[in-house]
C-alpha cells in the first residue's frame, strides 16, 4: 500500500525497515555498501530498505510502495526489471556466466559499444566507475610519464581509490604524498586551468572532469580543455558515468561534439547490472594490450570485467535508447517534473528555498534556509514528507519509466511538503518538524 498522504502522519514509520537497519549496520559497515545509499542520508528511522522494485516504483519491507527517483544511484534508467534487459541477461546466464577465455559475448558488446560511441578506438569493460577512471588515470600517467592529476573540483565524485579520495574529507588512510599528486581546477574557467598547467608544467598527465552535469558547459570551454590538452601534452579524460546516455546515447562527447582523449562509462549502461566501460584512442588504449612494443600498462584486469549477463544487459540497454529514443524521453519527463516543482514551490511561497537544478535529465534539488543557505535541516524535513507521500527523492533524477501521472503526484506531495515548509521558514526553526536528527552529507571527516 502507498504511504499515507497527510500534512502531518506522526504515525508513518518503518518497523521493520529499522530493524533491517541495525542487522545492515551489524555486519556491514556504514550499513550500505554505497554510502549514498546509508541511513545517515535519510530522516532518523524513515530509511526504508527495499524489499523489490518494478519499472519507475519500489516497495519496502514494511509494505510501502514509492515513486522512486535517482534509481541505483541514476543507474536504473530505464525502470526495475526492464523486461527487454531481464530477458537478455535470462538468455546468457543460461548459457553460463564466466569462463576462462573470451566469449563471443565480448566481441559483440565492445562493437555494439563503439557503434553508440563512434568517438572511440576501443574499449575495455569493468564492473564499476572508479575502476574504469582509475585506470584511465594510469593510462594516462604511462603515456605522458607524468606523476599529477587534475581534477575538475567542482564535480562531486570521481573514484573511490587514493588519487581522489586523498582530496576529500574522508581522506583517512591515505598517504599525504598521494595526495599531493592530485590538483584540482574549476569548471568553465579555461584561464585557471591554463595558469595550473603552467604552474605544474610538464607535471600534469590528465584533465579529468565531468564534461557537463547542473550546468551547461560555457560556449567554446570544452574546445578550450580540448586545446589545453592538446598544448600542454596531457590527456583529456571525460567521466560519462552520468552524462552517458542521459545526455545523448554517446554522452556528453556525442552531445557536444569534443572529443576526449579516454572516456569513462557506467551507471544507465547496464540498467542496474555491473558494467562500466574505459574507452578512447587505440594509441592510448593499446598500451594495455599486446600489440605494441612499449612497456606494458596494466590497465585493466578483472575476474568479473566481462561477465555474460552484465554485457548482455548493456547491448539490451544500448538497444532500447537508440530504438524507443529514451534520452527525449527522460528530458520530456524531467523537463514536466521540474516545472512542477517549481510552480508547486511557487505557490507555497518557497520557491527560493526549493531550488531545481541541472539537464532535465539529471534534475537535482537544493534546500536552501531562511538565509539562502543550503541546509541539512531543511532537507530533512523535505525528504521526511516526501517519504510520508510515498516519494522517495534523495534527488529528482527520472527514470523512463515514470508516467505523467507519477509525476503529477509527486507534484503534488511536493506541494505538501512544501507547505510544512513554509511553516518552518515562518517559525525561523525547523526542528520541531525534523522528528529526530539531520541528515548528513556523505563526505565529512568524522561518523
Amino acid at each position: 500500500m502507498t504511504a499515507e498522504h497527510t500534512e502531518a502522519t506522526p504515525e508513518f514509520a518503518l518497523p521493520r525497515s529499522r530493524a533491517a537497519n541495525e542487522r545492515l549496520h551489524a555486519m556491514i559497515p556504514g550499513g550500505a555498501h554505497t554510502y549514498a545509499k546509508g541511513d545517515d542520508q535519510y530522516p532518523e528511522n524513515l530509511a526504508p530498505v527495499i524489499s523489490h522494485g518494478r519499472g519507475a516504483h519500489v516497495w519496502d519491507v514494511d509494505g510501502n510502495r514509492y515513486i522512486e527517483y535517482g534509481s541505483g544511484l541514476r543507474s536504473v534508467s530505464l525502470g526495475h526489471a526492464h523486461p527487454r534487459v531481464t530477458e537478455a541477461v535470462r538468455r546468457e546466464i543460461d548459457r553460463g556466466s564466466n569462463f576462462v577465455r573470451p566469449s563471443m559475448v565480448e566481441v559483440e558488446a565492445a562493437e555494439r559499444f563503439l557503434a553508440t560511441v563512434p568517438t572511440a578506438e576501443m574499449v575495455k569493460f569493468a564492473k564499476n566507475g572508479s575502476d574504469a577512471t582509475t585506470a584511465a588515470v594510469r593510462l594516462a600517467r604511462a603515456a605522458t610519464g607524468r606523476p599529477r592529476v587534475a581534477l575538475c573540483a567542482d564535480h562531486p565524485f570521481f573514484s573511490t581509490d587514493d588519487w581522489f579520495i586523498g582530496t576529500t574529507p574522508m581522506s583517512a588512510g591515505i598517504p599525504e604524498a598521494t595526495n599531493e599528486l592530485t590538483v584540482a581546477f574549476p569548471y568553465g574557467d579555461l584561464a585557471a586551468t591554463e595558469e595550473l598547467l603552467t604552474r605544474y608544467q610538464d607535471e600534469v598527465a590528465c584533465l579529468i572532469l565531468e564534461a557537463a552535469t547542473q550546468t551547461e558547459p560555457p560556449p567554446g570551454y570544452l574546445e578550450g580543455l580540448r586545446e589545453l590538452a592538446d598544448r600542454h601534452g596531457c590527456v583529456l579524460i571525460f567521466d560519462e558515468m552520468i552524462t552517458g546516455f542521459r545526455w545523448s546515447e554517446a554522452g556528453a562527447q556525442g552531445l557536444y561534439g569534443v572529443v576526449p582523449d579516454l572516456s569513462t562509462f557506467g551507471k544507465a549502461l547496464g540498467n542496474g547490472f555491473a558494467v562500466s566501460a574505459l574507452a578512447g584512442r587505440r594509441e592510448l588504449m593499446e598500451r594495455g594490450g599486446l600489440r605494441h612494443s612499449g612497456e606494458r600498462v596494466f590497465l585493466l584486469s578483472t575476474t568479473h570485467g566481462a561477465e555474460t549477463h552484465s554485457l548482455a544487459a548493456a547491448m539490451a540497454v544500448q538497444s532500447i535508447y537508440a530504438e524507443e529514443g529514451v534520452t527525449a524521453r527522460l528530458h520530456r519527463l524531467g523537463e514536466r517534473l521540474a516545472a512542477g516543482v517549481r510552480e508547486a514551490a511557487a505557490g507555497m511561497g518557497v520557491g527560493e528555498h526549493i531550488v531545481v537544478r541541472g539537464r532535465a535529465s539529471n534534475l537535482v534539488f537544493a534546500t536552501l534556509d531562511g538565509n539562502g543557505q543550503p541546509s541539512q535541516e531543511y532537507r530533512t524535513l523535505f525528504l521526511r514528507r516526501l517519504l510520508e507521500g510515498g516519494v522517495l527523492a534523495p534527488s529528482f533524477v527520472v527514470s523512463s519509466a515514470l508516467s505523467d501521472e507519477d509525476i503529477d503526484h509527486t507534484v503534488d506531495v511536493v506541494a505538501q511538503a512544501c507547505a510544512v515548509y513554509r511553516k518552518a521558514l515562518d517559525a525561523g526553526d525547523p526542528t520541531p518538524w525534523l522528528a529526530g536528527r539531520p541528515v548528513k552529507p556523505v563526505f565529512r571527516r568524522l561518523a
